[in-house]
């Protein structure tokens, strides 16, 4: 049987380098917002034959005086995305004539969407609101499930526990994507958030199995010491947690691989959060469930 519980100072260090590290690029770069969340226009363009250079497009557009700046991202295939202010129907129209005349026979319109920025404003308030709602249910449902389990810790700590581990997952996936939007351009949107709460659903389920362990092994092995009946509920469902996980990143890693640029992001970001989930169920959420123990007996000694 591993040791798991009895080294949490190190998998408890590492985690907290993990986050401060997330919290550090949050607070220099933040994320680089879509449109779904500032406002603004996209034009995908799929060029039939050679693609140009991201340039030599930007450049071509640029020539219609357009407000603001001008985003040109290239994607998977032959495509491209453009990036614009909100712009009127008349001037898609015009941009998309203009690269239609410079490039015959080989641009090809695939999606054109432009949202206000009242709108964006919206949306990003609606994605915090239903984030914070999510980890409320959490909670409380974690507070109910394990409501007969009152030693020796208390079942709404159950629910506190398992939402620091859900923060881990999600400050850590939010951390990479401030580096890939920083470095890459990488921009987040409302699929990003459906990532998020994907990820939050994912980790939960996984921190639950572990506990639910806990539980039965309380009520099985009552002489037992709390570290060492958290240890082998640990040891008893690892084999498990990391099968499901693998067995998920395969599938995951086949949508990213066969299922096109659109999605390709937010597959990374549920990838990423899947194994910080499996990391945080295991290494992160039942250790301390001992510190929160131990923390109760120092309580009482005083």
């Amino acid at each position: 049987m591993y040791k798991i519980i009895q080294k949490r100072k190190i998998w408890l260090t590492i985690s907290s380098v993990l986050v401060g590290l997330s919290i550090v690029f949050l607070a220099l770069w933040g994320l680089n917002l879509g449109i779904d969340f500032t406002g603004g226009s996209l034009l995908e363009i799929k060029f039939l034959n050679e693609r140009p250079a991201a340039e030599e497009v930007r450049a071509a557009v640029s020539e219609l005086n357009l407000e603001g700046d001008i985003v040109v991202q290239l994607t998977s295939d032959q495509n491209m995305i453009l990036r614009f202010q909100q712009i009127e129907e008349d001037t898609h129209q015009q941009i998309y004539s203009m690269l239609e005349e410079k490039y015959p026979d080989n641009a090809q319109e695939e999606r054109f969407e432009a949202i206000g920025p009242s709108i964006g404003k919206e949306l990003r308030s609606k994605a915090i609101y239903s984030i914070l709602v999510v980890i409320l249910a959490i909670v409380l449902y974690i507070g109910w499930a394990f409501r007969k389990v009152s030693w020796p810790v208390k079942s709404w700590k159950y629910g506190i526990i398992a939402i620091i581990a859900l923060s881990h997952d999600v400050m850590i996936t939010l951390g990479v994507f401030a580096i890939l939007g920083r470095f890459g351009g990488i921009e987040v949107g409302l699929p990003f958030v459906a990532a998020l709460l994907t990820i939050l659903g994912y980790s939960v389920n996984d921190s639950i199995v572990v506990f639910d362990r806990i539980r039965e092994n309380l009520g099985r092995l009552v002489k037992t010491d709390f570290e060492n009946i958290v240890n082998r509920s640990v040891n008893e469902t690892v084999t498990r947690s990391i099968n499901t996980s693998f067995t998920t990143l395969i599938v995951l890693l086949m949508v990213a691989i066969f299922g096109g640029a659109s999605i390709q992001f937010f597959v990374l970001a549920l990838m990423i959060g899947i194994l910080s989930g499996t990391y945080s169920s295991i290494f992160l959420a039942s250790p301390l469930l001992v510190v929160f123990e131990r923390w109760g007996k120092e309580k009482v000694k005083r």
